[in-house]
């Protein structure tokens, strides 16, 4: 475990270095963040070339593992070419702040890919598991990248450079909901109310702008197929009104049900995107 304390003002220090004690440093390896934010934080563990692994795993300090979750990602990802970069993500289990069931993350039954990386993130950050390929990758990019989230960069990333993303609909861990959680669930009303009123406020238009300034020096490392992607992407966000939707459905951007998909088109038309 490399466990990076990010500049925490309870016990975490403390409690980190009691495991330490029980554990041994090599099995608990504790660093010092940023503190620059929570994305900072996961991406310079990220990107600390002293950590070496064959496969790597984010893990948000409250949520709840399942027993399998390890084992189902690897399963998969042992059948995936090293050299490629792979990503195994899942749904996840709602839960309380004392581990009760509330329900179940959207599920996603579209394929995964860079055409709907770009407009939309289905890798939540505590479901990921990926190989070193996908680190070397997220490496290249750069630890102190200007991103809004890390889970949706590394979708963005992989499935732009012709990585793999696998999508598992089993839900591998209990995503706790309590008043601190810095991102929360989005399978309620409330929740997609509030989505609904970032984007109105222009917050996605502002993450969508950030995801595309820190992959343009990677551009030439997309596929052919995105890079074309990207192209019309690009273009399609300077057209006006009408022109706009035409453009983005031209280069096939899309999300992952159809209630969302029109809500991002009709987004588009008032240059919320």
């Amino acid at each position: 475990v490399w466990a990076s304390d990010d500049g925490s003002r309870d016990n975490t220090r403390t409690i980190l270095e009691g495991y330490q004690l029980k554990w041994g440093a090599d099995r608990l390896s504790i660093h010092s963040g940023p503190e620059q934010g929570f994305v900072a934080n996961f991406l310079s563990l990220t990107c600390n070339t002293t950590i070496k692994a064959d496969y790597y795993a984010y893990s948000d300090q409250d949520d709840i593992w399942e027993a399998d979750k390890l084992q189902r990602a690897i399963d998969w990802l042992v059948t995936r070419p090293e050299n490629i970069p792979a990503m195994h993500c899942t749904r996840t289990r709602l839960v309380n702040a004392d581990n009760k069931g509330i329900g179940l993350s959207p599920l996603f039954a579209k394929q995964t890919s860079f055409a709907n990386a770009l407009v939309q993130n289905v890798a939540s950050g505590n479901t990921m598991v990926f190989n070193d390929a996908a680190r070397q990758l997220l490496c290249l990019a750069g630890g102190d990248v200007r991103v809004p989230v890390h889970d949706w960069w590394a979708y963005i990333v992989i499935t732009g450079c012709g990585g793999q993303v696998f999508y598992d609909p089993y839900p591998s861990i209990r995503y706790r909901q309590h008043g601190h959680n810095l991102i929360g669930g989005n399978s309620d009303w409330p929740a997609r109310l509030i989505r609904s009123q970032m984007v109105w406020r222009g917050r996605f238009k502002r993450w969508t702008d950030q995801n595309i300034q820190a992959l343009l020096p990677l551009r030439s490392r997309l596929t052919p197929k995105n890079q074309a992607i990207f192209a019309g992407f690009l273009a399609a966000r300077n057209q006006w009104s009408l022109h706009r939707v035409i453009g983005l459905m031209r280069c096939g951007v899309y999300r992952q049900s159809v209630w969302s998909s029109m809500s991002y088109f009709v987004a588009a038309v008032f240059r919320k995107i």
